[in-house]
């Protein structure tokens, strides 16, 4: 097995089954966020719950990785990243069965923010992991490769859940993702090196851990990255809450018809990470985020008017929707490395904050779709452009390259 000393920053190289590997522990959260998507209407019909309820428990999910985040990278820094990331495995495991046999959608939200705060561990410890390894267009290149796998989840996960639907209960969901977590401990436990050696590991008390996070927010470069970051997974986040209520209620489409349209967006979503691959070795991470950062704004500003003008036309809604999560993929990785570029020493704790932030921010957005479902995409389009504009703002305030 590859060990600890292989894989330090400068080694020759980063082994070809490396990335697939952290892919496959990252797409843990989008899986397990998108394959259940199609059963909202579903989840609310068994519960006997009010139309938008259903979104509450997605926001309990965003609201468990925002606390994970912070919880995955203290234990990353300290322990390293291998133990935290079994444990986070067998934790979204053991809390993935709880939902399965959830007897409310109180007791669901609840068991679906404990398996989010489990399955964090994949999208911190995976992050981290590069930079153990990499920094700046190596790194971002990585994480371009990381969301080809990543990318993955989103196509598949709501189809997959849409046929399950077709053939079984919703609950055959959390079972399905249940497995996918006993797999992925498994993986962690057999095959994960560890990349952060004893003597690189941050031993801090809670005074010194806090102040560790105080000195990284106040560094400009990360603040603005991560608020890049944020903001574009508030965009993004308002679609996936979003996107069920005005798909299958508003325009009729069956959750499998439902599930190709999102299979669509995803396929944008993983060309925009491989075609950023390519172009950032010409342009740059600089380049490439601000030019970006605009585009998302003008395809969230079109959706806002064609929603506020009563469109109704499918394509016309799909469209500006693509581009925007086309333009997702291009910036996760990049605003990850920039917030990360200069926290070498504690890549753990620096991932922890941006991916707090990041979901703390999608709760509140899931939050806020619930609130204003109304079966069009007014809501969802207003949402996704707020997001989008505080990108550009938050692009505006980064520090010159």
């Amino acid at each position: 097995m590859t060990t600890a000393s292989d894989l330090r920053p400068g080694a020759r190289h980063v082994p070809r089954w490396l990335p697939p590997l952290l892919g496959f522990f990252i797409a843990v959260g989008p899986a397990a966020t998108d394959m259940y998507l199609p059963a909202f209407p579903a989840v609310e019909a068994t519960f006997g719950t009010e139309p938008g309820t259903a979104q509450l428990t997605l926001a309990a999910w965003f609201a468990g990785l925002a606390v994970g985040q912070i919880t995955q990278g203290t234990l990353s820094d300290r322990f390293g990243r291998r133990r935290p990331m079994i444990f986070g495995m067998l934790l979204f495991t053991l809390a993935t069965i709880g939902c399965a046999l959830a007897p409310g959608i109180g007791w669901l939200a609840v068991f679906r923010a404990v398996a989010a705060m489990g399955g964090s561990a994949g999208m911190v410890i995976g992050r981290a992991t590069v930079r153990d390894l990499a920094d700046g267009h190596q790194a971002a290149v990585i994480m371009s490769r990381l969301m080809l796998v990543m990318g993955v989840a989103p196509i598949l996960a709501p189809s997959i859940g849409g046929l399950l639907l077709i053939v079984a209960h919703w609950r055959v969901i959390f079972w399905v993702l249940a497995a996918y977590g006993a797999i992925s401990t498994l993986l962690a436990w057999r095959i994960l090196p560890e990349t952060l050696p004893p003597d690189r590991r941050i031993r801090l008390t809670a005074a010194q851990q806090l102040s560790r996070y105080l000195a990284i927010i106040r560094e400009r470069g990360f603040l603005t990255h991560a608020a890049m970051g944020g903001s574009g997974s508030f965009c993004m986040f308002a679609y996936l809450a979003g996107s069920a209520p005005v798909f299958i209620q508003g325009f009729g489409l069956s959750p499998s018809q439902f599930a190709l349209i999102f299979g669509l967006c995803s396929c944008g979503l993983i060309a925009g990470s491989q075609i950023n691959a390519r172009l950032l070795p010409r342009f740059g991470l600089s380049f490439m985020l601000r030019t970006i950062a605009r585009i998302s704004l003008a395809a969230t500003t079109t959706l806002l008017v064609l929603a506020f003008s009563g469109v109704h036309v499918l394509a016309l809604i799909v469209a500006p929707v693509f581009v925007a999560l086309s333009c997702q993929g291009f910036s996760n990785g990049n605003t990850a490395v920039g917030a990360l570029s200069r926290h070498s020493g504690h890549a753990g704790s620096a991932s922890a904050l941006m991916g707090m932030a990041q979901f703390s921010l999608g709760a509140s957005s899931g939050l806020l779709v619930g609130l204003f479902t109304d079966g069009t995409p007014r809501g969802m389009a207003a949402l996704m452009f707020c997001g989008s504009l505080g990108a550009v703002i938050a692009d505006l305030c980064r520090p010159k390259a």
